[in-house]
């Protein structure tokens, strides 16, 4: 059986065929397109013909995408979305989405309610133990009314005590159907009411983009006869099912840096190292720790919405191959604009009259392309100071950033993958060693591909009566069964991270732990 792993970029859309071994049977790169869904379907269709295998033996398919990050950045295709933070008599001085940028609320709606409950952070109610269902459907029928498409509900301290949320998601369900979208923050964010907030927000507002393209790649997949298993990335670097990701969205985001880090992973064999993924038009720079991508461990603000659900730590420079360069008054300048995916048809060294940091390197003769329209000649018109102060500041640039995210002032293992990784032909500063593996165009693609699916849990937990290994075993069994609940075998989930963090300002019978399970996608019994 084989497994098709497509990863879509800013410049291109990459799509690799695994076999069981892992092995690289085909790969291919389509430009992404303006839709995205057009790029998914060329590059399907290009590593379909390239290989003679028949539809019944794929078994699975991953995508990486970058829907949902382009639909919150554009405005576009969101969901109109009510907010319900449940917090009453306490929890409105500061009202939901009143940091979000005005164009975002035009496009999500600004429609908020407060209704009472929560609790406080060591657990005990606010005002009242259990909701009012007469005011929660007076909310309920009031968000009928208007039109709403999804629902996010935020509890005051839900990662301690989930069931206020639980409770209005069983009314919601009840009242506007069993498959109406709602978003509960305590299965999103982690401590931190307005940022949590905020998560299920984008959440909730990017069900429809998410379900958009779960049926389009569907749609793709039964007209080349594919039936298989389809999952999804995640920040992590690892998968999710298809429902799994209708469900939250908000978990693809990011999935493009961390799959390039995955796959580097894979073609280096390393588990501690720097991985540099040079695209068309950016550079992500991430760290492996024990063969996972190293998580953030501040907020993370994603189009102008401060979070606090997982995300990778990422530094992104604007440099990649297809970044312009210009002559100023003040010297060179390489990026942050691009060319992106017209790098075919406006770079110099394609025929067109813009200058690109991949038209310098080519002139510099330090790499070539092999492509029918691409004419080494023509790059005889740019002045040789021009080119080499280009790649000058393309490896500044780059080898501060590598600089940046290291913990330690020990010089690391850096792994270059990503179509434009010969911007750095040469040795970097601060590296023990630079390692081109093959296949690195496609680590991306590959790393969806030979992802693990995981759960993972970050809430507090109370002490009080309770051996402190039975709290960790309830939390451990938590991540596992989300884990199995995304996909994954569980036969082969296994714990892979735990963490205990002592909490200020609350009381020592709380604790806040963070553990983190995965394994292997579940097997498909192939029955054609």
């Amino acid at each position: 059986m084989y497994k098709i792993g497509i990863d879509v970029g800013g410049t291109n859309t990459d799509a690799v065929i695994l076999d069981e071994h892992h092995q690289v049977i085909a790969k291919v790169k389509a430009p992404t397109s303006s839709d995205v869904e057009s790029g998914i379907y060329e590059a399907l269709e290009r590593i379909l013909q390239e290989t003679d295998i028949p539809a019944s033996r794929i078994s699975s398919v991953m995508l990486g995408t970058t829907h949902a990050t382009n639909a919150i950045i554009e405005r576009n295709r969101l969901a109109k979305i009510a907010c319900v933070r449940i917090c009453l008599p306490a929890g409105t001085s500061v009202e939901p989405m009143f940091t979000w940028d005005q164009s975002l609320r035009d496009a999500a709606g600004d429609t908020y309610y407060y209704i009472h409950g929560g609790c406080e952070s060591n657990g005990r109610p606010l005002a009242q133990t259990t909701l009012d269902r007469a005011e929660c459907e007076q909310v309920l029928y009031d968000i009928q009314a208007k039109g709403i498409e999804s629902i996010a509900v935020t509890s005051i301290f839900s990662p301690v005590l989930s069931g206020y949320e639980k409770q209005f998601a069983e009314w919601a369900y009840e009242i506007l159907g069993a498959n109406f979208p709602v978003t509960l923050s305590s299965e999103i964010g982690s401590l931190g009411l307005l940022e949590r907030e905020n998560s299920a927000a984008l959440n909730a507002a990017l069900v429809q983009v998410a379900s958009a393209v779960s049926n389009g790649l569907e749609m793709a997949l039964k007209r080349y006869g594919i039936e298989a298993q389809i999952f999804f990335a995640q920040n992590d670097g690892t998968l999710m099912t298809l429902e799994y990701a209708k469900r939250y969205p908000i978990l693809t985001i990011g999935s493009g840096p961390t799959n390039s880090i995955r796959g580097a992973a894979e073609l280096s064999g390393l588990k501690e190292c720097i991985i540099c993924d040079i695209g068309g038009t950016t550079t992500d720079i991430g760290i492996l720790v024990n063969g996972f991508p190293r998580e953030s461990s501040v907020a993370v603000s994603i189009g102008g919405v401060r979070t606090n659900f997982r995300m990778p730590d990422i530094i992104s420079i604007g440099i990649g191959g297809g970044s312009i360069v210009r002559q100023t008054e003040n010297g060179i300048t390489v990026g942050p604009d691009s060319v992106g995916y017209h790098i075919v048809r406006e770079s110099i060294a394609f025929g067109g009259d813009t200058l690109t940091a991949t038209d310098c390197l080519l002139a510099s003769g330090k790499a070539k392309i092999d492509h029918p329209d691409c004419d080494h000649t023509r790059l005889a018109q740019i002045p040789e100071q021009v080119w080499q102060q280009a790649i000058d500041i393309i490896n500044s640039k780059i080898q501060i950033a590598v600089d940046q995210i290291k913990t330690s002032a020990h010089d690391m293992p850096v792994v270059l993958v990503g179509g434009g990784a010969i911007l750095i032909p040469g040795e970097m500063d601060g590296a023990s060693e630079v390692i081109r593996p093959e296949h690195s165009g496609c680590a991306n693609a590959l790393g969806a591909a030979i992802a693990q699916v995981s759960g993972d849990i970050d809430k507090m937990f109370s002490m009080a009566g309770r051996h402190r290994q039975d709290v960790l075993e309830e939390a451990k069994q938590e991540a596992v069964q989300k884990a199995i609940i995304a996909g994954a075998d569980p036969e082969t989930v296994e714990l892979i991270d735990l963490e205990e963090l002592p909490m200020a300002y609350v009381t020592s019978e709380f604790v806040r732990i963070k553990a983190k399970a995965a394994g292997q996608m579940k097997k498909m019994i192939n029955t054609l």
